[in-house]
């Protein structure tokens, strides 16, 4: 028999492989973050803030124009930073299991989509939003400040001038005083370092929502992270000295700065809002622990979230 009647079998071009990682993968996923977030309406508490820092600016306080702008820095600045570990505990908090019940969850893994973009997409996402509001309270601030400082520098001055005690030195140092305190290019650093804090914060809160059971879970175990964060240093060092620095005290605090960061060591923007110098290296000390952060919670997270069945 002829071989000239055989079926010739079909080549099919090889599949091609999925890279391990891909940043437009990841881009697609936060994208689609930001536009879930604006769709929860997460940016009214922008109404909120602003409402405080009105209130704020327009209390008017029996003291001297450089202590009450002082005050108005501190609690404008105080209430931004609440804002944003907040708003990326609540956000983050609601992402995968709004994705779980909506089974938005199920078609995108169902896709070739790692687990670790998926991951890094929604922390990019939420710290977009984060970024984006910070700067949108941080203008609103900056707006408030140079108005009352405005005001307080021309009432200052007609004051001193009208009053023949005081000479030009005097006034000059008196103007310089307020100028300290008013609105400063430095300032900036302090919004950098709420943004550093929340991006821990959402960190911590993603790598709880891979195991939680629900989202309410998730939002008051951060917050009680958050806040144990904050009395790190001394709660370590009184376990370190009721232990009289035991072996394993000495490792088990070791994880425990892995597990629950310290979020003390971010007040460094007090002292910025308040007129004192900037020490670059600390900030860049708080930029790399940051990232270092980041690294740990998203490895954690994806060692719990891999072994999820989706």
């Amino acid at each position: 028999m002829s071989d000239s009647n055989a079926t010739t079998p079909t080549l099919r071009p090889p599949t091609a492989k999925v890279p391990l990682f891909s940043l437009g993968r990841v881009w697609t996923i936060a994208a689609s973050t930001v536009t879930q977030l604006v769709r929860m309406k997460t940016f009214y508490f922008l109404l909120a803030f602003a409402l405080v820092v009105v209130a704020v600016g327009n209390f008017n306080i029996p003291t001297t124009p450089a202590k009450e702008l002082s005050m108005i820095k501190k609690v404008s600045f105080g209430t931004m930073d609440l804002f944003a570990w907040l708003f990326a505990i609540v956000s983050t908090a609601l992402l995968i299991p709004r994705d779980l019940e909506d089974r938005t969850l199920y078609t995108i893994l169902s896709k070739p989509v790692r687990r670790i973009e998926y991951l890094v997409g929604k922390l990019g996402g939420v710290l977009f939003v984060v970024g984006v509001s910070l700067l949108a309270m941080y203008a609103i601030c900056a707006v408030m400040i140079y108005a009352r400082e405005t005001a307080f520098i021309g009432a200052e001055f007609e004051a001193m001038q009208a009053d023949s005690r005081y000479s030009q030195e005097e006034i000059a140092e008196q103007l310089t005083l307020i100028q300290k305190q008013g609105l400063r290019a430095e300032l900036g650093i302090a919004v950098l370092a709420s943004f550093l804090k929340a991006s821990v914060v959402a960190a911590v809160t993603i790598f709880l929502s891979t195991f939680a059971s629900s989202s309410l879970f998730t939002i008051i175990v951060s917050v009680l992270l958050f806040l144990i964060g904050h009395a790190h240093t001394m709660a370590t060092n009184f376990w370190l000295h009721q232990s009289d620095s035991n072996l394993f005290v000495q490792m088990l605090v070791k994880v425990i700065k892995i597990l629950i960061p310290n979020y003390q060591l971010f007040s460094f923007s007090e002292g910025v809002v308040q007129g004192e110098a900037i020490n670059y290296a600390v900030v860049s000390q708080m930029g790399m622990l940051t990232g270092g952060y980041l690294v740990v919670f998203l490895l954690l997270s994806l060692l719990v979230f891999v072994d999820k069945e989706f």
